[in-house]
């Protein structure tokens, strides 16, 4: 039996992301899709990618009364969105995924410093489940509400949480250097994701104050440096971590921590390969490995995934199959496009 599913804010791209998701899912139907900027239009004009698997679907405005009225409601909105609409809907529905931030981190008092304003609904922080199902799984099954992480913290978190939770690398001091595609900053247009602006340009943001570094610290039990960079690709995400290692290690300690962590993952690939933006496009998968360079002390653990994919659109199917009681790998896919 198909279950009604709702997705809020489906006209951005990783809305659109979702949909693509979507419409190859098996168990899950979507039977109202919504987007303030393209409300009238139909998802097929909007994007064509999508016209053949949803020939009759057209956006709507935000309605919550019929949003409640699916087995579980995906919310794509502008961070800040999610915290008037989720206390609406909470109870109401199976199962709530939302991608914003909204309700991410447990501890309300961090709102007002990363995001500039206090939190509207802190008394629902508490029952939302952290949306990294290899790290999160069984509190996503408990609690069927879903914040699906980040995008850079999921690279980071799936790149060093076994490390911190096995003791081999120190909580203090870590480092992420990560580039992100320009999909990352969303659809709406801004004059540094022109592209005359990222095109042949590498740049750093964000310094010392991105927001999802207290996430980032929430998923790993680390202190931890991160840096963004803005990449001249479409999407994409390469997380780069340094940190010292709190015992005697070895590459080959490293490798066989997070070969042991995923060993029944379906999504999470661990090789001796340096990780290729390009091997996941497309896909739920994440790509990681790691070194010990004893000549220097340092730990180096890579990540790539999809930002659009792992890092966002299919992760919330991922979380959503959980609460569905499906198997966790359906209607995704580990395979990315290639070339």
């Amino acid at each position: 039996m198909q279950m009604k599913v709702a997705v809020l804010g489906a006209s951005g791209y990783a809305g659109a992301e979702l949909l693509r998701f979507l419409g190859g899912h098996p168990d899950f139907e979507v039977t109202y899709a919504t987007g303030d900027s393209a409300v009238g239009t139909a998802v097929g004009d909007t994007y064509p990618s999508l016209a053949a698997a949803y020939p009759g679907l057209i956006y709507e405005a935000v309605d919550i009364d019929q949003a409640a009225a699916h087995d579980i409601v995906f919310l794509a909105l502008p961070h800040g969105a999610s915290g008037s609409v989720v206390p609406q809907l909470v109870d109401r529905v199976g199962g709530i995924v939302d991608l914003g931030a909204d309700f991410r981190l447990k501890d309300a008092a961090l709102y007002p410093q990363w995001y500039g304003e206090t939190h509207p609904a802190p008394e629902l922080l508490p029952r939302f489940a952290h949306g990294i199902p290899e790290l999160f799984r069984n509190e996503i099954v408990e609690k069927k509400l879903v914040a699906a992480a980040g995008c850079y913290p999921t690279a980071a978190a799936l790149a060093l949480a076994p490390l911190v939770e096995a003791g081999l690398i120190e909580t203090t001091g870590v480092i992420v250097d990560a580039a992100s595609g320009v999909s990352g900053a969303g659809k709406v247009p801004k004059p540094n994701t022109h592209f005359n602006t990222v095109d042949e340009d590498f740049t750093a943001y964000g310094l010392l104050s991105h927001r999802h570094t207290p996430e980032m610290e929430q998923a790993t039990g680390a202190q931890i440096l991160f840096t963004p960079h803005l990449a001249p690709m479409n999407r994409g995400i390469l997380a780069t971590c340094y940190a010292r290692p709190a015992v005697a290690t070895s590459t080959d300690a490293l490798l066989d921590t997070l070969h042991a962590a995923y060993a029944d993952e379906p999504f999470v690939v661990v090789s001796e390969r340096s990780p290729s933006t390009k091997a996941t496009l497309g896909s739920n998968a994440a790509h990681v490995t790691a070194r010990f360079d004893a000549r220097t002390g340092w730990v180096v653990v890579i990540c790539a995934i999809d930002n659009l994919g792992k890092g966002a659109a299919g992760q919330m199917v991922q979380c959503a199959n959980l609460i569905a009681g499906l198997p966790e790998s359906t209607g995704l896919t580990t395979i990315g496009v290639y070339p």
